[in-house]
């Protein structure tokens, strides 16, 4: 299984939570390999400036193209309260609309958009859950909780 891993990392608590993500990924014996847009070789290139419509353009299309060869998505929800990061967003419906299965996962006790709680296959509260849930046989479990 090759995974795309959305999710923001804009804060200390959302690049651990990243970081987290991305080490259950690592230990995942049902996943052959990640795409973590937060460690993409793309991001330190010298040829482009950072906020440039030139970068923008070029971590567009690597994300895009990361989306379309994955198998499935895994989405870290959390943002600030219960707003969801606008470029997850995207990339949940990016692979809602690609019929790829979708892994919400939400740490923080808020509300869960309903967008997101809708396209999502399987939805978790915990990062280390990463490491051992079988992506190959990914189970159905569906948000239950409050949206909006």
């Amino acid at each position: 299984m090759r995974i795309y891993l959305a999710g923001p990392f804009f804060s200390d608590e959302q690049i651990d939570r990243i970081a987290r993500a991305e080490q259950a990924l690592t230990q995942n014996q049902t996943v052959d390999s990640f795409f973590s847009p937060r460690l993409s070789d793309e991001n330190s290139t010298p040829l482009l400036k950072e906020g440039t419509p030139e970068w923008a353009q070029m971590i567009f299309k690597k994300d895009v193209e990361e989306i379309d060869d994955a198998d499935l998505v895994v989405a870290v929800a959390d943002f600030v309260h219960a707003n969801v990061d606008s470029g997850t967003a995207f990339e949940v419906g990016y692979a809602y609309h690609s019929n790829k299965p979708i892994v919400i996962v939400q740490e923080l006790d808020e509300p869960l958009n309903l967008m997101l709680g809708q396209a999502l296959t399987h939805y978790t509260t915990s990062v280390a859950d990463l490491a051992t849930l079988d992506f190959t046989n990914l189970p159905n479990h569906p948000y239950s909780g409050q949206t909006f």
